[in-house]
C-alpha cells in the first residue's frame, strides 16, 4: 500500500530546525516521493543546475535538506502549491506583528523550536501554541470581515495542496513518500486528510510524523 507521512516544517534554519536534522528524518523514511509546499520556481532548473554541478545549496531549507538526501537517495521532487500565499496573509501579518505580546509569543514558538527541532514541530504542544498565537491574532484584529477572508484564502491554499497531491496519486506509482509543510498548517492539514480519506477511494495510508 502506498504510504504518505505528512511533516511539519520550518521554512528557515532556526537551531535544531536544520537541513542536516530534517536530511535524517528523511533518510529514516526514504521517500520515493517528496511532495513540498512550493511553488514550482522555488526551485529554478538554474538553481537544480548550480547545485548539480557546484554545491550551491538553497537558502529554503526544506529544499537544502532535500539537496543533502538526494546525495544519498534517488526521488521525485513534486511542488504542489499552484500559487502563492494569498494578499490576506501580508495584510494580516502586518497588522498582528506589531503588537509586542505577540512578538513574544512568536519569540517563546520559535525559542522552542530552536531546541527542540523538529519533535517540537511535530507535537501536539506546538499545535497548541499556534492555536493560541490564532486567537489572540483575532483578538488582534477585531475585523472580521479581514479574519473570514483570511481563513477562506487559507482553506483554499491548504486543499489545493492536497487535491494536487492526490491527483499525483492517482496518476502515479510508489511506495513512500512524505507532504512536508508550513508547521502554522499543521493541525489544519491533519484535519483535511480525514476528510479527504472519506470522500476519495485512494487506497493508500497517511502517516502523521510525531504521532
Amino acid at each position: 500500500m502506498q504510504s504518505i507521512t505528512f511533516i511539519s516544517t520550518v521554512h528557515k534554519q532556526i537551531g535544531k530546525c536544520s537541513a542536516d536534522e530534517l536530511c535524517e528524518i528523511l533518510e529514516k523514511i526514504t521517500p520515493e516521493v517528496v511532495f513540498l509546499e512550493a511553488l514550482e520556481d522555488t526551485y529554478s532548473k538554474y538553481q537544480q543546475h548550480t547545485f548539480s554541478n557546484y554545491g550551491v545549496f538553497h537558502e529554503k531549507l526544506e529544499i537544502r535538506a532535500l539537496q543533502k538526501y538526494s546525495r544519498i537517495h534517488q526521488f521525485e521532487y513534486v511542488p504542489v502549491l499552484g500559487k502563492g500565499l494569498p494578499n490576506s496573509f501580508e495584510e494580516k501579518s502586518n497588522l498582528v506583528c506589531q503588537n509586542i505580546h505577540f512578538q513574544k509569543m512568536i519569540d517563546n514558538f520559535n525559542s522552542q523550536a530552536r531546541m527542540q527541532g523538529f519533535d517540537f514541530l511535530n507535537s501536539e504542544v506546538s499545535i497548541k501554541l499556534n492555536e493560541e498565537m490564532r486567537i489572540y491574532e483575532n483578538s488582534i484584529l477585531m475585523d472580521n470581515e479581514l479574519i473570514q477572508t483570511f481563513n477562506n484564502d487559507i482553506d483554499k491554499y491548504e486543499n489545493s495542496m492536497l487535491s494536487n497531491i492526490y491527483s499525483f496519486c492517482m496518476n502515479t506509482k510508489f511506495s513512500n513518500a512524505v507532504f512536508m509543510c508550513g508547521v502554522a498548517h499543521r493541525q489544519s492539514i491533519i484535519d483535511k486528510i480525514e476528510t479527504y480519506k472519506s470522500k476519495t477511494n485512494l487506497d493508500f495510508n497517511w502517516e502523521i510524523y510525531g504521532h
